[in-house]
């Protein structure tokens, strides 16, 4: 029997295929990351490279859902767009309804939450991408959030994290530079340096949004993005050449030590013992 057929059927060891083949698009997908702060969060995301004739604006792999919250996606656009919709309309519909803005993790909520209910139907399929939800709370200003979706309807909170091809090794990368307390120019520099572990063309097929505080968005520029991409080159040329003078200075300390060990064999056998 062909378990994949359908969404609402199990596989004996207990699989959704179809969730998992969802799972297989936002791998394939562009790489996105997403890195807490002190008092701000990052979201950096890969852009693919625009045709000559295309106008660059319509290509866009993040989206402000509120004035508080932007989302940043990996896995298929078309999908991306029907959920990012729904989840303006229920900010909206939030704000009239409470009279207060949304919180971070509400919306992430509501987004794995339609996500979820596109696993237990028939007829339909899951939605083909995984969600970074970064912003800041009205009722505490001044902590940045940072969550992630799935297309199974899981969602979790993270101090960093990537999602997209090569996810695995971003993520690795994030897990061994991340610290606590990182000022706003240091988070971007590891959200920055993380994503050219993946990005192979430089500043221009990169787009970062800087949020520092409640209502607080920018996106860096791309004279911006060049100047930090620049800066961090300069540091693993520096690296570079710190580690090629150490290597040096082992090698030249093991040829002392060996020289110096030749020399003793040599007047060790040149000595005569007397009869």
């Amino acid at each position: 029997m062909s378990y994949d057929r359908a969404l609402t059927v199990f596989s004996p060891d207990g699989h959704l295929f179809q969730v998992d083949y969802a799972m297989e698009a936002v791998r394939k997908g562009t790489c996105a990351v997403g890195v807490r702060g002190k008092d701000c969060v990052i979201l950096a995301v890969e852009k693919k490279s625009v045709l000559q004739l295309q106008d660059p604006r319509t290509v866009r792999k993040t989206a402000m859902l509120d004035d508080h919250v932007c989302l940043g996606f990996a896995g298929l656009t078309a999908d991306a767009r029907i959920l990012i919709d729904r989840a303006r309309i229920e900010c909206q519909s939030h704000r009239l309804t409470v009279e207060d803005p949304v919180t971070v993790e509400y919306i992430t909520r509501h987004i794995a939450q339609i996500q979820q209910k596109y696993t237990q139907s028939g007829g339909v399929r899951p939605f083909g991408i995984s969600c970074l939800l970064v912003g800041f709370d009205a009722s505490t200003p001044t902590i940045p959030r940072l969550y992630l979706t799935e297309p199974s309807g899981i969602f979790s909170s993270w101090k960093a994290n990537a999602i997209g091809r090569s996810s695995k090794t971003v993520r690795e990368f994030l897990e061994k530079n991340y610290k606590e307390d990182m000022t706003v120019e240091d988070t971007i520099k590891l959200a920055t340096k993380s994503l050219l572990e993946v990005v192979q063309t430089g500043a221009k097929n990169i787009d970062l949004a800087v949020l520092e505080g409640y209502g607080k968005v920018r996106n860096l520029t791309l004279e911006d993005l060049t100047t930090v991409v620049s800066e961090i080159e300069k540091e693993k040329e520096a690296e570079a050449e710190k580690k090629k003078s150490r290597l040096a200075a082992t090698q030249a300390s093991r040829e002392g030590m060996l020289v110096e060990e030749q020399e003793e064999e040599s007047t060790a056998t040149e000595v005569v013992p007397e009869q």
